[in-house]
């Protein structure tokens, strides 16, 4: 949906002066620099920019002149940005999570190098010097006020770092974005660098810690560009069967742990990966026995958004929205009834491991494949392809109450397994897997030995055609390995990967 808005949302005098074009703004930006991008799963990202610096790349490489940039931001974008710049092989280094094909191909390729680390690192990695040198920000809002201070768009990611810490900033002013949003963030600077850090006083996933706007020097502002474009809204499918088999489990699981005293009944914060699993988890949710729920996660879905109007899900603590067309047609409409619901943070709060801890939040998160013991990877095909990246997986799994990682027993219709004896590159370690489902079962990990687990897992997990070759294979790990306490036989465990090279992964 277009809106248009004929009135200036740049209040403050002083920027009014820098408001200049796309073009204008893209040619301030030079060959080698490391620029922070806003956007988090296609919202929020610049719009204008990026596609204006990809033409100024593609005529510089045209005429012999090579003109790459460092490309940060907070998660996945669109193709306008991520999409623009790698078509014209602009991108040295790009991080920390991308979803773009165009990405995937040049990063595949050893075209484009790519820093895939954990979402709650980048800022303070940042901050810490790590990195190296921001020189420039490009964020994208939804308003200036008179005194300067920026309305957030929708989402935050990391924007207040790149905001601070670059040398120069340049702002997409974009009145597409709901100027309702402006009340929605919850902006923390009270974020110190060690040895001085103090405790993030956040105790419950409603609490407002911070402020509803970001804050910039504005000596550093060279250019602001006005926009009037649409976020890439990405569609989700209905959950098929494999699906709400999946979420079906994960019910069941819940109300166990409810009857053993181990959850309450409103059990503890939801976080929820993003994609059409967790949307049928949430689906499932919205009419199961659980009331006054919250959720303290990184994106808010569709699923999320239905668990809010039905009044399932109480409040919602996100750093983005990830909304299809229809549920962005929802959210504005009935606006008032989820604002005061749902609050905005930056990714830096939103995957903090102290917070996720003290919170006892539920984890619940997809992946690629598990092995028998369960370790999980959830970015790489075949050992050496990115598919897309860690993301904020692995900031909850790691300091969960629960973590849940969840996918279909099999793959490419049936010819791969999803659960395999080894897993060809392990992004979450056996010590951060508390449990695993698939349409076949749930195999609950707590408390087990790698033997106990393997055998779980296979059973529970595991699809019935790969079920026999799979327990075969423990049995002749476990007879014929070096060691017995978690048995492999290398060689034949990798080969599990081999025979399938052949299967069209990409």
């Amino acid at each position: 949906m277009q809106k248009m808005n004929t009135h200036s949302r740049i209040l403050n005098k002083t920027l009014q002066g820098k408001i200049m074009s796309a073009e204008q703004a893209a040619s301030l930006v030079s060959s080698g620099v490391n620029v922070g991008m806003s956007g988090f799963t296609g919202s929020g990202y610049p719009k204008a920019v990026p596609s204006a610096l990809a033409k100024r790349i593609e005529e510089a490489n045209n005429a012999g002149e090579k003109f790459r940039i460092g490309v940060w931001t907070g998660a996945s974008t669109a193709p306008e940005l991520d999409g623009a710049l790698a078509k014209v092989d602009g991108v040295e280094m790009r991080l920390p999570y991308q979803s773009d094909p165009v990405c995937r191909k040049r990063i595949n390729a050893g075209e484009m190098e790519y820093l895939d680390i954990h979402l709650s690192h980048v800022a303070q990695f940042v901050w810490f010097g790590f990195l190296g040198k921001l020189d420039i920000a490009v964020v994208e809002v939804a308003g200036i006020l008179e005194d300067g201070r920026l309305i957030p768009s929708s989402s935050i990611g990391n924007n207040k770092t790149w905001l601070d810490q670059a040398d120069k900033v340049i702002l997409e002013v974009n009145s597409w974005q709901d100027s309702r949003l402006e009340g929605m963030h919850d902006v923390y600077y009270g974020t110190n660098l060690p040895p001085n850090r103090q405790p993030i006083p956040l105790v419950s996933p409603q609490d407002r810690i911070g402020e509803p706007y970001l804050h910039c020097d504005l000596r550093k502002v060279i250019a602001i560009v006005e926009t009037n474009s649409p976020d890439r809204n990405s569609a989700f499918s209905p959950p098929d069967e494999n699906s709400r088999l999946i979420a079906g489990h994960i019910l069941e699981f819940f109300e166990h742990e409810v009857k053993r005293g181990r959850l309450p009944r409103n059990l503890l914060p939801l976080q929820s990966g993003v994609g059409n699993i967790a949307n049928a988890v949430m689906a499932g949710l919205n009419h199961g026995p659980f009331e006054n729920l919250t959720a303290y996660t990184e994106v808010l879905q569709d699923g999320m958004l239905e668990m809010i109007r039905s009044g399932k899900l109480i409040s919602a603590s996100a750093t983005a929205f990830s909304l299809s067309d229809t549920a962005l047609e929802e959210l504005y409409t009935s606006f008032d009834l989820y604002r005061d619901k749902i609050v905005l943070r930056p990714q830096e709060i939103s995957n903090h491991p102290e917070v996720i801890r003290r919170l006892g939040v539920i984890a619940m998160n997809g992946m690629i494949e598990a092995d028998m013991y369960g370790n999980v990877n959830s970015t790489h095909v075949m050992g050496s392809a990115i598919m897309n990246g860690i993301g904020g997986s692995g900031d909850f799994a790691r300091n969960a109450y629960i973590s849940i990682f969840m996918t279909p027993s099999q793959a490419k219709n049936g010819q791969i397994s999803c659960i395999v004896p080894m897993v060809s590159h392990v992004d979450h370690t056996e010590h951060d897997v508390q449990v695993l489902v698939t349409e076949q079962g749930l195999a609950d990990l707590r408390g087990l030995s790698p033997s106990q687990r393997a055998r779980v897992i296979i059973e529970n997990c595991a699809h019935p055609d790969f079920r026999p070759a799979l327990q075969d294979y423990q049995k002749r790990a476990l007879d014929h390995s070096f060691g017995k306490h978690t048995p492999h036989l290398l060689d034949e465990a990798l080969s599990w990967h081999q025979r399938y090279l052949t299967v069209d992964h990409m």
